[in-house]
């Protein structure tokens, strides 16, 4: 199964077995947030800022539901971009994809030295109240899209090797696993509240990055393909206000 099903899976176990507490009465209820992050892992990067609003649901409203707003830009050095096109990756489209294995031999590398991508997306966004101090929560980028400078690379097809320019993929959208098009970010966390305004946030942040080169330099079984992407799987802190 892939990642974001395991991260959503986790997140749904929390909030039906999660232990129920009584609800502070002086507790100031969740309307909107703005949080900036920071991600990192092995030669790579990405900085987050997102505007969130929630809705509370249930009786106890425990469960937060929310829309918001989410830029990333994200930093890498020396990335091997992969095929992109769900057809070659896992040679079908649909929900289906989501269980299917990857086809070493339908996938080639696009790689790129230094690499820089800006993303705005519409998120969804849900947290589940733990304790007066803790929640638990997961939110994934939808629909949007990104920018960023152009970029020569390197296409790798059985050991060949030939320079292509490319830029960052235009439109984002999520759909399911090797179906996503673009730049797409989505984070798993705990958030510690330091006071009905403040809070502090760790996790992880699961980040689709994706390039399109200015041909389509692949030609698999009668499929052409410009689009290549990198996942990446970074540690993640941040900083909310509540207002």
């Amino acid at each position: 199964m892939k990642l974001k099903t395991t991260l959503i899976a986790l997140l749904i176990t929390t909030v039906i077995f999660g232990q129920e507490k009584k609800q502070d009465k002086n507790e100031t209820p969740k309307l909107n947030l703005i949080d900036f992050s920071i991600g990192a892992g092995s030669q790579q990067f990405n900085f987050s800022g997102s505007f969130v609003h929630y809705w509370q649901v249930g009786k106890k409203k425990k469960l937060q539901l929310g829309i918001g707003g989410r830029l990333t830009s994200s930093f890498a050095t020396d990335k091997y971009y992969t095929t992109a096109n769900a057809k070659l990756t896992s040679g079908k489209t649909g929900p289906g994809v989501l269980f299917a294995d990857d086809i070493p031999a339908n996938i080639d590398s696009f790689f790129v030295g230094k690499t820089q991508i800006n993303s705005l997306n519409i998120s969804f966004n849900s947290e589940y109240t733990l304790s007066k101090k803790l929640s638990v929560g997961f939110n994934i980028d939808l629909l949007g899209f990104s920018f960023g400078a152009s970029k020569n690379g390197t296409y790798i097809n059985n050991g060949k090797n030939s320079i292509v320019g490319s830029k960052p993929t235009s439109f984002n959208v999520l759909l399911i696993s090797d179906n996503d098009i673009g730049s797409l970010n989505s984070e798993f966390f705990i958030r510690y509240k330091l006071n009905n305004k403040w809070s502090l946030r760790g996790g992880t942040s699961f980040l689709f990055n994706e390039y399109k080169t200015n041909t389509k330099v692949q030609q698999t079984n009668g499929i052409s393909n410009d689009r290549f992407r990198y996942k990446s799987l970074y540690a993640l802190v941040g900083v909310s206000y509540n207002f």
